[in-house]
């Protein structure tokens, strides 16, 4: 029997069966451990179940000498140093696929919130600023027939691509690519997918959606050379990681009318303080990262994290492990 450390509670009953297994230990607090705390609970630990919030770096590897699997309850794992962890042979997985679809719900629910100004309008009725029909109050940006960028086309980029086709969009993506469309994937008009270059998705594009992974060659991609290429009508759309876009940079844009409105899951810092002045630029929406917040998405999320971990406590292939280990 392993001793495990988990960082946070997770929903569903996925950690039972972790339990019946091992020795369990979790994070019972609404915060994550900090760095210091997750050291000394990790410590002693063969197993770790992670989030995105926790810092796995090599310091913290090194600190745990019998670390034997990691499972990254996400589809991301940029808060894991992979080398360490390979040096270690220590395997690391995570958990894709289970939360494309609610991601790509969400996204596209920011796009349609920021084209049709839903925030303002909803404050208005609090406010009791609702006084009559009036023909030019609130008016927004039409969504079908318009053009979706998307940048990265990997699951998530594929499955906002499918809703976009059911709005007569014509997209067009930067990056990735494969299969997931069928038909649909050829060049033409308005229900089309076609790929361009990054500058020519950010100039042709009435909303830009961000779906590629956090790596040294994304960090601050959306600075503030790219949003000058974007239309001013452009509206742009985060569910993948924040600091793929510069904050000082948008918020620049956004002041300036550069580009119409921001919409994002995601941010850097996060969480964003709420005297950041990023949230007080107009057109914004920023929404607490909740892109894989289905209890559906988030019980299999935590079901497969739990496989990737029994898997690599017992010396046999995660699941979904990211890596090759000796």
């Amino acid at each position: 029997m392993a001793r495990c450390f988990v960082t946070r509670s997770l929903p569903g009953p996925a950690l039972d069966r972790l339990r019946t297994a091992h020795d369990v230990e979790i994070w019972g607090e609404r915060l994550p451990p900090a760095y210091e705390e997750l050291s000394a609970r990790a410590a002693n630990a063969e197993g770790l179940l992670t989030l995105l919030t926790d810092r796995v770096d090599a310091a913290l590897i090194e600190h745990c000498p019998h670390l034997r699997a990691i499972s990254n309850y996400a589809v991301g794992y940029d808060n894991i140093d992979i080398d360490a962890a390979s040096a270690r042979s220590i395997a690391v997985g995570n958990t894709p696929d289970v939360l494309t679809e609610a991601t790509a719900d969400l996204t596209f629910a920011l796009l349609l919130a920021a084209a049709r100004q839903l925030p303002e309008a909803i404050a208005s009725v609090h406010a009791g600023d609702w006084l009559t029909w009036e023909p030019a109050r609130y008016l927004g940006a039409a969504v079908q027939g318009a053009t979706l960028g998307i940048v990265g086309l990997g699951r998530i980029g594929r499955a906002v691509a499918r809703r976009a086709l059911g709005f007569e969009m014509t997209v067009l993506y930067a990056g990735g690519g494969g299969p997931g469309l069928g038909e649909a994937a050829r060049d033409g008009g308005a229900g089309t997918v076609s790929e361009v270059s990054l500058s020519e998705l950010l100039e042709r594009s009435d909303f830009v959606s961000l779906h590629c992974p956090l790596t040294p060659a994304t960090h601050h991609l959306i600075d503030a050379a790219a949003l000058e290429r974007m239309r001013p009508n452009a509206i742009l759309v985060n569910s993948a990681r924040g600091p793929i876009v510069d904050p000082e940079a948008l918020r620049s844009a956004l002041v300036a009318g550069q580009i119409a409105g921001a919409a994002l899951d995601v941010t850097e810092p996060e969480p964003l303080p709420a005297d950041d002045p990023l949230l007080s630029a107009p057109g914004v929406i920023v929404v607490p990262h909740i892109g894989s917040a289905t209890r559906q998405a988030r019980e299999q999320m935590a079901e497969l994290a739990v496989a990737n971990l029994l898997a690599g406590l017992d010396g046999t292939p995660m699941p979904h492990q990211v890596h090759a280990v000796a």
